[in-house]
């Protein structure tokens, strides 16, 4: 299966991501992370575009096609992000599952935004003004929602694989 996580930066999407494909033994495939790497070619100094989510969907397909768990980390702030996503998977013949990571107390998500170090080099984490005006559209009603503000990492991600073992193939 693919999990699509998507979320605004500093929302802890790619601390439970990690934490998932840990658990699950899935390949993680993190977006920014691809995007650097673009940056640090020398070829993409600036606006990367859709260049990363392009390298990103093809990863994992790759990985998909190998029989892997692929878990997907990146902030997919609209809608045609999280199509794309899907259709890789429904292109490798296995289920999408989206999951949107919240930060429902603004005071701590304030705090992660201005005090997290990049953990990539030559990254720049986003500043808080950036992050609240980030164009990020509305999922609906579809995603499993988790609120890193009212668990610790190990129960979202104890919850997150007893969903998705529920949800299973579809």
């Amino acid at each position: 299966m693919l999990v699509i996580f998507g979320g605004l930066p500093g929302s802890g999407k790619t601390t439970i991501a990690r934490a998932l494909a840990e658990r699950l033994g899935a390949t993680y495939v993190r977006l920014d992370t691809i995007e650097q790497a673009l940056r640090n070619s020398g070829m993409l100094r600036d606006e990367v575009g859709p260049a990363g989510y392009i390298a990103a969907y093809g990863i994992a397909g790759d990985n998909l096609k190998l029989g892997n768990t692929v878990i997907a980390d990146s902030v997919n702030p609209i809608s045609i992000t999280r199509e794309a996503w899907r259709q890789v998977a429904q292109r490798a013949g296995v289920s999408a599952i989206d999951v949107e990571v919240i930060c429902s107390d603004k005071v701590e998500h304030r705090r992660r935004v201005e005090t997290r170090q990049t953990d990539i080099e030559g990254h720049v984490n986003p500043t808080w003004d950036e992050v609240v005006t980030l164009s990020y559209e509305n999922w609906g009603p579809g995603p499993i929602v988790v609120d890193t503000a009212l668990k610790a990492v190990d129960d979202i991600v104890t919850e997150l694989v007893d969903r998705l073992r529920a949800t299973g193939p579809r």
